[in-house]
């Protein structure tokens, strides 16, 4: 049986009688520290369901990022939400003497250590199997899963019952656990909102140890906290995820612009309009040759003669990528209704290219280009990516800057743009979005190659960030990082803003010691806190 809030308060309380806060910095010490940290006797003979590894420990020390790498002094292997919980509670009954820290690290996709733990303790939540996957399929179907579930498996499970979740990342091959506690934004966030609106209760290991349900009707500071929460105020291990009837078939379409006025107006009508498309994304095109012909693999163009004429060299392009689910029985309406819903917008006719594929096929589209680069050796590469979003009312404004005057070339890694609708997401979470209703997710997806000293060199590539970030600090244009990554409490400040009290107050409730998600390095564990 859980703890209910005020049981969770009063044990708080209790300690918070002994802690006076004297300040919170960022930690540094986490990427030159030369402290020698050794893991308590008292966890080296803890009892598990799982296991605890001590050695061989290399693979959490990284991540897709591929540009931290700090090395833990365990790894928990946990087959039990018991297994989290005990050592999480060990830790917090060592109190502030203890400078352990503990980090949750799913499928190992953060891009900047967010999920690493300097000489602390990683728990590996895909060991987490329990709940088995169980589903609901009520008037309101849902799917109970463990947090360390790869979103993958339950696309897969879940159409067994032809049923789906409603909102996706673009790459499937995640833990529920890692993407709510970022947001889980795609192309269905404008009609459904992120992953966190489409989560109805939440099983959540707080820095204290203790096991907590909550949901919008229970415990719901803390559902909200961690909501978005770079889990800094628990551990997700289990979540009630919402469902709805699956469709079988997709038509994926792609049409170019070379005015970005159109295309964001048309993008903005597109997200807006009560019939539109299920899926709405977005990419810039950049000294691009040959663009029409690599699709033809894939993508079968409305006008082929039209299209053999198209030249893209040179100009700078911007592609809508649209797509509409349906069911076989609803082929021949579904293409009336395409065309009625393309006869709005302002695209190069002769760029129109469809291709109809399976629903999973298409969410799981990316998986494919990894299956490729991993052939290649280019998969397990730096991969500096840089996440912003855009109010609308300067989005032209960027666009101007960043695409004319500072990235000159696309041939690292696709840039995504597309916007969402704020008005339809979830309040109170500690996701942090500009404070206009739609705003632009925009994605600079780089890879870089080790060897190179050339434009794909990652100095470059990180270059080219710190002036895209140098304008994107300029008060007026309210422009804020997804996934965001800072140096300094000062900037993690400006960045929460209004919310950041309280982001601190719940800091101070679920996780007072900060012990959780150090790699974020938003807290200091140990000289966060002293005794009075």
């Amino acid at each position: 049986m859980f703890n209910s809030q005020s049981s969770i308060q009063k044990t708080i309380a209790s300690k918070l009688l002994l802690i006076s806060l004297l300040s919170f910095m960022i930690n540094k010490t986490h990427l030159s520290s030369n402290n020698s940290f050794t893991v308590s006797p008292h966890i080296a003979n803890m009892k598990f369901d799982g296991h605890l590894s001590f050695k061989n420990n290399e693979n959490e020390s990284k991540d897709f990022g591929n540009r931290y790498h700090l090395i833990p002094s365990a790894v928990l292997h946990p087959k039990s939400v018991s297994d989290i919980s005990s050592i999480v509670k060990c830790i917090f009954d060592m109190g502030v003497n203890s400078e352990l820290t503990v980090a949750a690290r799913g499928h190992g996709h953060s891009l900047k250590g967010q999920a690493q733990a300097y000489q602390g303790v990683v728990i590996s939540m895909e060991s987490l199997r329990v709940p088995e996957m169980s589903f609901h399929v009520g008037k309101y179907p849902y799917v109970d899963v463990s947090g360390g579930e790869l979103w993958i498996n339950i696309l897969h499970e879940s159409l067994k019952h032809g049923l789906t979740p409603k909102s996706w990342t673009d790459y499937l091959h995640l833990t529920v656990g890692g993407t709510l506690s970022n947001a889980g934004i795609s192309g269905q966030a404008f009609l459904h909102g992120p992953q966190i609106n489409n989560v109805y209760q939440l099983q959540v290991v707080t820095g204290s140890g203790e096991v907590v349900t909550c949901s919008d009707e229970q415990n719901t500071d803390l559902f909200h906290a961690v909501l978005g929460g770079l889990g800094q105020f628990g551990i997700i291990t289990q979540a009630r995820i919402a469902l709805q009837p699956a469709p079988r078939k997709v038509k994926w379409i792609r049409a170019l612009y070379s005015e970005f006025t159109l295309f964001t107006k048309d993008q903005e009508h597109l997200i807006s309009s009560t019939n539109s498309f299920d899926y709405v994304e977005g990419f810039v095109i950049i000294n691009r040759t040959g663009l029409l012909n690599n699709w033809r693999s894939s993508f079968n163009p409305k006008d082929p003669v039209q299209a053999n004429q198209f030249t893209s060299e040179g100009k700078i392009l911007f592609c809508l990528e649209i797509a509409k689910y349906f069911n076989p029985e609803e082929s021949n309406n579904i293409d009336q209704e395409i065309d009625s819903l393309l006869s709005e917008l302002s695209y190069i006719k002769s760029t129109l290219f469809q291709s109809e594929v399976s629903y999973v096929d298409f969410l799981d589209r990316v998986h494919v280009s990894e299956i490729k680069l991993r052939e290649k050796g280019l998969w397990e590469v730096p991969h500096p990516w840089l996440n912003l979003l855009v109010p609308s009312s300067k989005i032209h404004e960027f666009a101007h800057e960043v695409f004319g005057n500072i990235f000159k070339d696309t041939s690292n890694g696709p840039v995504l743009i597309y916007p969402v609708n704020k008005s339809r997401w979830r309040n109170g979470t500690s996701l942090v979005t500009p404070e206009e209703d739609v705003f632009y997710l925009v994605a600079f997806l780089s890879s870089a190659i080790p060897s190179s000293t050339g434009k794909d060199s990652l100095q470059h590539i990180l270059t080219q960030n710190k002036k895209i970030l140098s304008f994107c600090e300029r008060p007026h244009l309210g422009i804020k990082q997804y996934l965001p990554h800072y140096i300094n409490q000062e900037e993690w400040k400006a960045h929460f803003g209004t919310n950041w009290e309280v982001f601190f107050r719940r800091k101070l409730s679920y996780d007072p010691l900060a012990i959780l998600a150090p790699g974020q390095r938003i807290f200091q564990r140990a000289n966060a806190f002293s005794i009075e």
